[in-house]
């Protein structure tokens, strides 16, 4: 895993975005999906983006690699061709018998242009 965080460490909650995007007459209605951006925490490996990892491309960060069944260790400041990118989101229940929720597994190459 690259990075990983909480929505505790969000600037504005779920709330004031809905307030803050209906504000100025744009209407919200049931199934709209509004996305809370990049969530970043404090420390440093709860960086959200790789931009924020590393430093606007100043610090190299290293990632898992296999390639033909050899396993090994990258170092990259940005993605490059070819490479896999895997997103992964769930949200435990917070109370005893609350089940969690998630999206499941989104993934995708970077092809060159």
């Amino acid at each position: 895993m690259l990075s990983g965080t909480a929505l505790l460490c969000r600037y504005w909650t779920f709330p004031q975005m809905v307030a803050h995007h209906t504000a100025g007459g744009c209407n919200l209605n049931s199934g709209d999906l509004l996305g809370s951006g990049t969530v970043s925490g404090p420390e440093e490996h709860e960086r959200g983006c790789l931009l924020e990892l590393t430093w606007a491309g100043k610090k190299r960060v290293q990632l898992a690699a296999s390639k033909d069944g050899i396993n090994g260790v990258v170092e990259r400041v940005y993605l490059q061709d070819g490479d896999e990118v895997v997103f992964r989101g769930r949200c435990e229940g917070q109370a005893a018998g609350v089940p969690g929720i998630g999206f499941g597994e989104c993934r995708g190459q970077v092809l060159p242009c």
